[in-house]
């Protein structure tokens, strides 16, 4: 059983439109707030030869990437830590990055909860809001749903994250202390916090952040939107000089951008770019929603694989 298994189970409890999304949406005044919650452990999530406030950083930026995934400007995060016996000694050094990456992207880092716990956990509960009109969620508006010949689009690198993941695994292996750009990359993710909220402004369809890997990203859009994908590898961007393949950039975790669809006359405004959009880098072109309900990579169907937690 994995972590989609359990989120099925879940949704016939508590029924699926409380699911199916990152953020949960609640109507307040003239805007809408958005809520998010995230776990990390330390065996599972932080590698060694992490510093306690990349440890901060990143399970703050993992909240944020959620509320930006429906374009929401970030309000509040709190933190809760349950600590293990060395965490009396690191907690305010995750505290304290915790609170450089709310700051950075806007939002106020406002309190949390301290508990003893036998394993370093972070648990971040983000708090967001977003104007109805430029919410976007995973799945399109009833309104407008996705079609045949809307445009698939990611903002942000892929695979870098997981390029940082092997760096770690071969600096262990040799007993050494990974020090590449791609493992800071890792320890440091970049919530795409202004694009989110830009794109939203533009009317894009569908979004979602791909913490868990492109492609298992894409089959949960396509599920979630009873359509499928068409995508062009040539298009997924690789870099051999840094050790990113295709493998890596399209099954790879961890990077936390955006993906997302719109139609081919927004797409046309992305690419023309404005005043408000120049200075980011919203991203590109990977391939097009299609009627038949599979995701394909050059035609051929592509199998659903990414970040999962498992359970035997």
């Amino acid at each position: 059983m994995n972590d989609r298994d359990i989120v099925r189970a879940i949704s016939a409890i508590i029924g699926s439109s409380n699911t199916e999304d990152d953020c949960a949406v609640f109507p307040h005044g003239n805007e809408y707030l958005t809520a998010t919650t995230d776990m990390l452990h330390e065996k599972t999530d932080f590698p060694k030869g992490m510093t306690d406030w990349q440890i901060g950083w990143m399970s703050a930026a993992v909240t944020l990437s959620d509320l930006a995934s429906t374009g929401s400007r970030p309000l509040f995060l709190l933190l809760a830590a349950g600590l293990d016996d060395t965490g009396t000694e690191r907690i305010e050094e995750i505290t304290r990055g915790a609170d450089d990456c709310c700051r950075k992207f806007g939002a106020k880092l406002a309190g949390g909860d301290i508990d003893s716990h036998d394993e370093l956990t972070i648990v971040t509960t983000g708090i967001g809001a977003v104007s109805p009109d430029r919410y976007v969620s995973r799945k399109a508006k009833e309104s407008r749903p996705l079609r045949a010949g809307d445009i698939v689009c990611v903002c942000g690198s892929l695979g870098v994250a997981e390029r940082g993941l092997k760096d770690y695994y071969e600096a262990l292996a040799a007993n050494e202390k990974a020090d590449t750009a791609a493992f800071k990359a890792l320890c440091e993710p970049q919530p795409k916090v202004l694009e989110g909220q830009t794109l939203g402004k533009l009317g894009v369809l569908s979004m979602m952040d791909i913490s868990d890997g492109l492609a298992i990203s894409l089959h949960d859009l396509a599920e979630l939107n009873g359509c499928g994908f068409s995508i062009d590898k040539s298009l997924i961007p690789t870099d051999d000089a840094a050790g990113i393949d295709f493998e890596t950039a399209f099954f790879g975790a961890g990077d936390f951008g955006l993906l997302y669809v719109c139609s081919p006359e927004t797409y046309e405004k992305i690419v023309a770019g404005s005043p408000e959009s120049d200075s980011l880098s919203l991203g590109y072109k990977i391939g097009v929603v299609t009627c038949e309900k599979v995701v394909l990579v050059d035609g051929s169907i592509v199998e659903n694989r990414g970040y999962l937690h498992s359970w035997q």
